[in-house]
C-alpha cells in the first residue's frame, strides 16, 4: 500500500502552524481525534482527510504537550493492547508517543478512573 507522505506533509506545515485558544483545554483519561499523520513502517497512521484517528491521553506535562497511545477497532487480545469497557476499541499500548497538543481535534469521551489505572499498568508492565 503506498502512503500519501506529500498531502500528510502538506497537513503537518498547516497544523504547526495554527495557533490554539486559550480555552483549549485536554486532561489525562480523555480520548481525542487527533492527526496522527502518515508514519514509518508499522507505527499508526491516522485516516482520514485530516490522518486523524482516536488517542488516550496518558499524561498532559502542560497546555501544549501530552502523552498518548492510539486507538484501533482491530480486535487484538495480548499483552500490548487493552480492550476498551465503554466502546470496545483497542488502546495499542505499545504505541506510546509524545504529541503537540495541536496535533489534537476534538475530544470524545472520558474513560473511568478504574480503567485508566489498568491501562497505566500494563503501560509500566512492559517499560524497563
Amino acid at each position: 500500500m503506498q502512503k500519501d507522505f506529500d498531502k500528510w506533509n502538506e497537513i503537518k506545515k498547516n497544523t504547526n502552524s495554527l495557533e490554539k485558544p486559550k480555552k483549549f483545554y485536554f486532561h489525562e483519561r480523555e480520548i481525542w481525534w487527533c492527526s496522527l499523520g502518515v508514519n514509518i513502517g508499522y507505527e499508526q497512521d491516522g485516516k482520514n482527510e485530516n490522518f486523524e484517528r482516536p488517542v488516550l491521553i496518558l499524561k498532559k506535562f502542560n497546555r501544549d504537550i501530552a502523552v498518548i497511545v492510539p486507538l484501533t477497532s482491530v480486535i487484538k487480545n495480548n499483552l500490548y493492547h487493552h480492550k476498551l469497557k465503554t466502546s470496545g476499541s483497542f488502546v495499542i499500548l505499545s504505541q506510546i508517543r509524545l504529541i503537540s497538543a495541536k496535533r489534537l481535534l476534538r475530544k470524545i469521551e472520558n474513560i473511568s478512573e478504574n480503567e485508566f489505572k489498568d491501562i497505566a499498568f500494563k503501560i509500566k508492565e512492559f517499560l524497563p
